[in-house]
């Protein structure tokens, strides 16, 4: 199934440079606080994805990872920044920064002629991988300033300089696996292979995010190493999570995965659970909102059900991997809901955001971020879809809705091509219901280029499901969950206000005449004419997206979670064979 998509974009070297040397400026000049310590992991994952950038565009340009002096300065630069890192979390955010004084130097050799292709970490950005985890890790490994410290690209970038930094480690080194997602390979230069390999009988930590479901980026690094000469005794693995590669890795892989060491220090244990109270996530949560004591209960992976509905028969189902983690904080001022949005900044930005829909009156107040988490108001209520609000009302207020966010929110990001999104659908058509169906989709969706120039891209909701609403006891209607759809961990991103009307056609199942009522009430809030044929294109397509990723959801998980999935599954299908006459 086509799902996933990366989020990238194109930035000259020079403007990410003055982004992070602003950054370390600030750095300086704070007070020490955790504040502080938020703007420095900032300019390290902002520099690790320079790095990144600037190391593959030489990788393109050589087709394999070569020794350059571009490449030795980005690690020596991560390194600093790591170690900084490391002092800070180590001494609760007091203490003083000492840069050496040629970092500004190290920085601006960070240059390219042409513009970079950046890539947003998808750990930090969505799955609630917090930098110092690898620290942790690497704490209590037992491995000497002697390892080789090799991390793969893109995130491993970073990663691996966290590593090398609490192990007393030199710089460390970065590959880009290439190939089949199931079947990576390295190529280096045999000048790097040198560099790398020149001790054998030391031990290597191979750095990364994942496994996922093959595990092939870390199994194609100890390869390349055992090939080279290097025991499989040698080979350590710093993931961000304790299980095994997914079901499509490699007997060789799996096995050595199994046999080797893997040194982990998960999200609970870094914040929910950790010693010093100065780490805890729970503590920052209630320094932001001012309260002294304060309960904490975990809603990730589906656990929010269990607060929204009494009886299990009504819960929608859950993607629960691709959940963002959760909680509910108590105490005797108010209730809050206190959600991961992301490093690197993303949480202010989406609180910025948040305040505009929440002063709208769409979504709850807005009280505050804390170190990748945003904090808000949680409102009881009974979820949209169990509470028996009048059609013509929720049409309405749908309409309200989107018009506003068509009006004021413009598009933050870029999002999937009309070209990619007939591709999708069409691809994930044909894995669910067989070449035929997929011919008919595309005789349906007929030449969609034609529609590029109508389209508007606006910062779209991208999730329009009735459980994400509710309505409170004064019948207000409220949507909970609005600020970061469309800068997920998939290929959809921002797109013409006519994808979530499309999508809300689908998702509360809008008859002709309600459809026609929310499009004159988009349009109108909106200022903006929505074609009958845009949004005809835009429904087959969110119903293939739709598909694919609840069949990806299917294939994560059992028990009866799959019940829910499948019935969710067949409901999108059912409609999309119905829009092209199956």
């Amino acid at each position: 199934m086509l799902v996933y998509g990366d989020v990238e974009h194109i930035e000259s070297a020079a403007a990410v440079r003055a982004s992070i040397t602003r950054m370390m400026m600030a750095c300086i000049e704070m007070q020490p606080s955790r504040q502080r310590h938020e703007t420095l992991v900032q300019a390290f994952i902002l520099t690790g994805e320079l790095v990144q950038a600037l190391a593959d565009q030489d990788f393109g340009r050589k087709g394999a990872d070569d020794l350059s002096e571009l490449r030795d300065a980005g690690a020596k630069l991560l390194l600093m920044q790591a170690r900084e890192i490391m002092h800070s979390w180590r001494n609760a955010f007091v203490g003083i920064l000492s840069f050496p004084e040629d970092w500004t130097a190290k920085l601006e050799s960070l240059d390219s002629a042409d513009p970079v292709r950046m890539k947003r970490a998808e750990g930090y950005a969505f799955y609630a991988l917090y930098p110092e985890s690898y620290i942790e890790a690497a704490s209590i490994s037992n491995l000497t300033p002697k390892t080789v410290v090799i991390g793969i690209r893109s995130i491993g970038t970073g990663l691996a300089a966290l590593v090398s930094a609490a192990l007393g480690a030199e710089p460390a080194y970065s590959l880009r696996p290439t190939g089949h997602p199931f079947e990576r390979l390295v190529h280096v230069t045999p000048a790097l292979s040198k560099r790398i390999l020149a001790d054998p009988e030391t031990d290597f930590a191979i750095v990364d995010e994942g496994p996922g479901l093959s595990g092939s980026s870390f199994g194609c690094v100890g390869d390349w190493l055992q090939a080279n000469g290097v025991a499989s005794g040698r080979l350590h693995f710093f993931p961000s999570h304790a299980g095994e590669p997914g079901p499509h890795a490699s007997k060789t892989h799996l096995t050595r995965w199994r046999d080797r060491p893997r040194h982990v220090v998960s999200f609970d244990d870094l914040t929910l659970t950790a010693q010093d109270p100065k780490h805890r996530l729970h503590a920052w949560a209630a320094d932001v909102v001012g309260v002294a004591r304060s309960s904490w209960r975990d809603l990730s992976g589906g656990a929010w059900r269990t607060v929204r509905y009494r009886d299990p028969s009504f819960w929608p189902p859950s993607y629960m991997q691709m959940e963002k983690r959760k909680f509910l904080m108590a105490a005797e001022r108010g209730v809050w809901h206190v959600k991961f949005a992301g490093l690197c900044g993303s949480d202010v930005d989406k609180a910025r955001r948040g305040t505009l829909l929440s002063e709208a009156g769409f979504i709850p107040r807005i009280s505050g971020t804390c170190y990748g988490f945003i904090i808000e108001e949680w409102i009881d209520g009974t979820p949209l879809d169990n509470s028996g609000v009048i059609r013509g009302d929720i049409v309405d207020h749908l309409g309200r809705y989107l018009g506003f966010r068509a009006r004021h929110l413009p598009a933050r990001n870029g999002g999937a091509s009309i070209q990619k999104l007939c591709e999708m659908a069409i691809f994930n058509v044909t894995e669910a219901a067989g070449s035929h169906a997929a011919e008919k989709l595309r005789r349906a969706i007929g030449t969609p280029e034609q529609l590029a120039g109508r389209l508007r891209r606006v910062d779209t909701d991208n999730r329009l499901h009735p459980w994400e609403w509710l309505t409170t006891t004064t019948g207000r209607i409220v949507k909970v969950d609005a600020l970061d759809h469309n800068a997920a961990h998939d290929l959809i991103g921002c797109q013409d206000i006519a994808w979530d009307v499309a999508g809300a056609c689908v998702e509360f199942e809008l008859s002709n005449k309600e459809r026609n009522r929310l499009v004159g009430l988009v349009g109108r809030e909106a200022d903006c004419g929505l074609r009958d044929d845009v949004l005809k294109f835009f429904e087959v397509c969110y119903l293939g997206f739709q598909i694919g990723l609840w069949s990806q959801a299917k294939a994560s998980i059992d028990g009866a979670e799959t019940a829910r999935i499948e019935r969710t599954i067949k409901r999108y299908l059912d409609r999309l064979l119905q829009l092209i006459d199956i």
